[in-house]
């Protein structure tokens, strides 16, 4: 299949990627834009992996106000250099994160923020509904894993939660598109989130 400039150009808007990377992932995909995503989405993987341990010391807090007045998010988003930071590319990625914290409402970036009270009141709550469903008693921990995994994480960790502009990825999925375009580490650092009258 001839892999067309068009492909190239609707495959970098939705990735990010580099022009050859994105001509190089359609010819080995054979033109499927699904799975030349998902090699880009590996190599993304990858390439951020390798820049996860460097310091990230610059970077911006970006803002976003909901139309209606009543919903504000502050986030800071760190990256390695200033001239990174003040790119079109990372300051629209810092006004997507900010708009995904007021959509979606984590409690926290990570799971590392989690302390274990909250997560063993949700294992209890968990493991209580199962059993009252009559899940057979040695099966219930497993199930109630696989529960925190698939529901809680991903309500209240940011990082987990899926991205409210491309649900096929995680936030962090999407961040790592930003990690292997700007070649810098990226990391949300902090958040608050606002709402008139809680």
């Amino acid at each position: 299949m001839e892999i067309t400039a068009q492909m190239v150009k609707e495959l970098r808007e939705r990735t990010g990627a580099g022009m050859m990377d994105c001509k190089k992932a359609l010819t080995a995909s054979g033109g499927d834009m699904d799975k030349a995503i998902e090699e880009l989405r590996k190599k993304g993987l990858a390439s951020a992996a390798k820049k996860a341990d460097r310091e990230t010391h610059e970077g911006s807090v970006g803002a976003y106000i909901h139309a209606t007045g009543k919903l504000g998010v502050l986030i800071e988003v760190n990256c390695e250099t200033d001239f990174v930071a003040k790119t079109d590319d990372f300051q629209a990625l810092v006004k997507d994160l900010a708009m995904q914290v007021a959509a979606s409402d984590p409690l926290v970036v990570s799971r590392e923020e989690l302390d274990n009270e909250m997560i063993e009141k949700e294992r209890v709550i968990y493991r209580e509904k199962m059993l009252a469903e009559g899940k057979p008693e040695n099966m219930v921990d497993k199930i109630v894993d696989g529960m925190l995994e698939k529901r809680y994480y991903k309500d209240v960790c940011l990082l987990e939660q899926d991205f409210i502009k491309d649900t096929e990825m995680t936030v962090q999925d999407y961040i790592n598109t930003f990690i292997a375009k700007l070649g810098e580490n990226i990391q949300v650092r902090r958040f608050v989130r606002y709402s008139l009258g809680e």
